[in-house]
């Protein structure tokens, strides 16, 4: 491809930086102009949004002409930011950062940290003289934390916006706000794949319109997409299957081998999800003729990152590099011809009802894929091989889910109190957070004491928001270092904070390894440690140590300190359910993985679990990712605030029992038998009658009748008469039922109370004389029987009072009976000798008149014995037969 040439501008052809040089090669060289010009127009701190794909070279480009822009001479530099302001680039990631850094440090021809730098987490390369940046957007979130106007700062470029990581997304927001304070500081927005209208009305809102959106055509060269899916599933219960982790090694060597095979000498890039992934994937490939095999996550050393990320020398044999998702968009690895994609990812997620976060194997979304197949088409004409199907590819999501609406927001709960903003409010963040979730994170920000009641910042908050970590790990690395040493806490609380993941969930294994150096992540876990320990030594002063057990063994110090971050997840574990199986505080039940050499302790501190299915959950439904032991004296020193020792009163088989139970969150520590008192019994009764109704205490044949009365005279005449109704009692159970409930809250039994005495309560007084009047219990009839009348349900909008009474008994009656003043016919269901049905009507004349021959013509044989006159009106009602007449 023939690259653009570098426009003649004076801003661009001067300055600190040899855009010529630079740019040689990359196809944004030709929108560096269009750039220029528009932040020209835009003024002094003006800002942009900058749309390239993959491969066009904007993140090489983009930050020097911004220093240049930015190092103009005066009259015509823009924007006037001061003498040499600094321009700060973010990357997603660490290893991201280092690459931009180097590659731009290289073509510029200087040395690294000198004019162009890099910051991340426990490592910096930069000077005095530094004029270009790069950075993790957590670092420049703690830089705004400390200087909230940037001051040293003259232009911030957002990059690989699309991603929606959370901490750029917080960035978006907290820079629009300090623009309104500091009009001559530059914002760049950049991504290869971004709603760019969106983004330029977002970011430009401080500017009184949306941002100019700079576009770059494509530099992809053609790309061949191949389809190769498995036969076997892709996810199981486990995760991904091995099965399908054999089929993307063997395709991968595969394609490589056809390629080189036909000449081409390229590099290949295997997509799977996770670092395990990548470890097994590259494992199966070594042991096949694979070429040299390299791995890249975020669990690798930086060495071994940037190995990965640099091109090979010239005669050099040919590369496949595994990686996570960490290769997708924010890297460019040189001499990459050939990509295979797994097509799945690994995203946050959380689950409120669990109180659990963590990550989950997903589909990657469409605009992933098509990042993953762009590497293998920027230096040339490339080819994607896709480990699935087009149905699969066409079923998922179009963009990846921002990460703002599914994470933890604890970390950025905190940082938002910091700003000044609780919540979120005010700012103008891309996509606003989840209402819920942030309420759970401020919850959990208050229990640490960092943030007041209004969900501002305390003292306390602001420490904890320097230390890098976790608020909950942060507070945990404090008290830890009061209680069992700065070294010990910092050793936890690094290695908790950090992204390896411990083989069984077994952390203190995890944690001997680091120690030893066996561990790809050793030399930074210790640089960690290192910083930890020295902020924990600094930040004790004034903090009140945790109230400790006698002796705390040091074995158990680790998962002391862990319970301390999360004592909602201290696990015990569960009693006949087999050495893998642990109740959690919080109520949740998880399991260990499958082989865990933590199985069978009694108490565990847990730093992670999620959901799981299968053989990993212990048939619990969730998975403890990572545990170290703790002891029972630990547990209760730790999580010292979910102890509870009280009266459990229930209600259970008919009376109100209790027992005294000292608790651990929801972990019974011990039960004892007790005599409940009266005001111990009375929650648990009326949390029955909640639960179960009025049905635990039961209903009577003479209290059934009486309410279904009731609920007749009710729904016919309304008001005075009560609403007798399941929710209407129990909602005015203080009316009627108060001295029976003190009864049975005192330990009476329900079959002692009999509720139609305390139903008689509710009849409204003088209308209460005139209930055997309108609605009787029993009718009497023609023959001097008196008749039980069985009224409709209570729930029986329509029912009609029923009297089932023999055919005989009812001759001469000319009229149907009414009851309710009149309001409502008695519904006769006329019996035979034997009580059966023969008829049912509720207009009696209509039946003697009509009807009642047929049944005479049928019955009279049937039963000689009892009288069936032709003239039913004469004729005298009677029980009895012919004879006993």
């Amino acid at each position: 491809m023939t690259s653009a040439p570098v426009p003649v501008d004076p801003l661009l052809a001067s300055g600190p930086f040899d855009l010529r040089a630079i740019g040689t090669g990359l196809t944004f060289a030709a929108s560096l102009g269009e750039l220029a010009a528009a932040l020209r127009l835009a003024g002094m701190g003006g800002s942009a949004v900058v749309q390239a794909p993959p491969g066009t070279g904007k993140t090489t480009l983009v930050p020097p002409l911004l220093a240049n822009i930015a190092a103009a001479p005066q009259g015509t530099r823009l924007p006037d930011a001061g003498s040499r302001p600094r321009v700060v680039v973010t990357q997603p990631r660490r290893v991201a950062v280092r690459s931009a850094a180097r590659r731009l440090a290289g073509l510029d021809g200087s040395r690294l940290g000198d004019r162009v730098g890099y910051t991340v987490r426990g490592e910096r390369q930069t000077g005095p003289g530094t004029l270009i940046e790069f950075v993790t957007p957590g670092i420049l979130l703690n830089r705004l934390l400390t200087d909230p106007g940037l001051e040293s700062t003259g232009v911030v470029i957002l990059d690989e916006v699309h991603e929606r990581g959370l901490e750029t997304d917080l960035l978006v927001g907290m820079l629009g706000e300090v623009r309104q304070l500091r009009g001559d500081l530059t914002l760049i927005a950049m991504s290869a794949t971004l709603d760019a209208v969106r983004f330029a009305r977002l970011i430009g809102e401080y500017d009184g319109g949306p941002a100019p959106v700079v576009d770059c055509p494509s530099a992809l060269h053609p790309l061949e997409v191949e389809w190769a899916p498995a036969a076997a599933p892709r996810l199981d219960e486990r995760g991904v299957t091995r099965a399908f982790l054999d089929h993307v090694a063997d395709t991968a060597a595969a394609s490589h081998a056809a390629a080189r095979a036909s000449g081409q000498d390229l590099d290949a890039l295997v997509f799977v999800p996770g670092a395990r992934e990548v470890s097994y994937v590259a494992a199966r490939l070594r042991g096949g003729t694979a070429p040299e095999v390299l791995e890249l996550h975020g669990q690798s050393g930086p060495a071994e990152q940037d190995r990965a990320v640099s091109g090979r020398a010239p005669g050099a044999p040919a590369r496949i590099i595994v990686s996570t998702g960490l290769a997708e968009s924010s890297l460019t690895v040189p001499g990459v011809r050939l990509v295979i994609d797994a097509g799945l990812s690994r995203e946050p997620r959380r689950d409120a009802g669990r109180g659990m976060s963590g990550l989950v194997t997903v589909s990657c979304s469409r605009a992933s894929a098509d990042q993953r197949a762009g590497r293998a088409a920027r230096q040339g004409p490339g080819k994607v091989v896709r480990c699935y199907d087009q149905r699969t590819f066409g079923a998922a999501p179009a963009h990846q889910t921002p990460e703002i609406a599914v994470a933890d927001l604890t970390a950025a709960a905190l940082t938002l109190a910091c700003w000044g903003s609780p919540g979120g409010r005010g700012l103008a963040l891309p996509d606003a957070p989840p209402p819920a979730a942030m309420a759970d994170a401020v919850d959990v920000l208050r229990e640490l004491g960092a943030v007041d009641q209004d969900g501002h910042a305390t003292d306390l908050g602001r420490t904890l928001a320097r230390i890098p970590a976790d608020p909950r790990l942060a507070r945990a690395l404090l008290d830890g270092a009061a209680a069992v040493g700065p070294r010990a806490a910092a050793e936890a609380v690094a290695l908790v904070a950090g992204d390896q993941r411990a083989p069984g969930a077994d952390l203190p294994r995890l944690l001997a390894a680091l120690r030893a150096g066996r561990e790809p992540a050793s030399r930074r876990w210790a640089e960690d440690v290192r910083r930890m320990k020295a902020i924990a030594r600094e930040e004790k002063s004034g903090l009140v140590p945790s109230v400790l057990p006698s002796q705390l063994a040091s074995a158990k110090a680790f998962g002391f300190v862990v319970a301390l971050a999360f004592p909602d997840r201290v696990a015990r574990r569960v009693p006949g359910e087999g050495p893998e199986r642990y109740l959690l505080s919080s109520g949740t039940r998880a399991g260990l993985p499958a082989g865990s050499s933590l199985a069978g302790h009694e108490w565990l501190a847990v730093a992670e679990v999620s959901r799981a299915q299968g053989r990993d959950a212990a048939g619990t439904g969730a998975v403890i990712r990572s545990a170290a032991p703790l002891t029972a004296d630990a547990a209760e020193a730790a999580a010292g605030q979910l102890l509870t020792d009280a009266v459990e009163a229930r209600f259970s088989q008919g009376r109100v029992t209790a027992r005294r139970e000292r608790r651990l969150g929801a972990i019974v520590l011990s039960s004892t038998p007790v005599r409940p008192s009266v005001q111990e019994g009375r929650p648990a009764v009326a949390a029955a009658l909640v639960r179960d109704g009025l049905g635990v205490i039961g209903w009577s044949t003479a209290a059934e009748a009486l309410r279904r009365r009731l609920a007749l005279l009710h729904r016919e005449r309304g008001e005075p008469w009560p609403d007798v109704s399941e929710p209407a009692l129990l909602a005015r159970l203080q009316e009627w039922l108060a001295p029976e409930l003190e009864a049975l809250a005192g330990g009476a039994a329900t079959g002692g109370i009999d509720l139609a005495e305390p139903l008689r309560r509710l009849l409204p007084w003088p209308e209460a004389s005139r209930l055997d009047e309108l609605a009787p219990e029993r009718l009497e009839v023609p023959s001097g029987s008196r008749i039980r009348i069985d009224y409709p349900d209570v729930e029986d909008e329509a029912g009609r009072p029923v009297v089932a009474v023999k055919l005989q008994e009812c001759f001469g009656w000319d009229r149907t009976p009414r009851l309710v003043g009149g309001a409502v016919p008695v519904l006769f269901h006329l019996l035979s000798p034997a009580r059966r049905p023969l008829a049912v009507t509720d207009d009696l004349a209509s039946f003697w008149s009509g009807p009642y021959a047929q049944v005479r013509a049928e019955m009279r044989g049937r039963y000689p014995r009892h009288p069936w006159p032709e003239d039913p009106w004469t004729a005298p009602a009677t029980a009895r037969t012919k004879n006993r007449m």
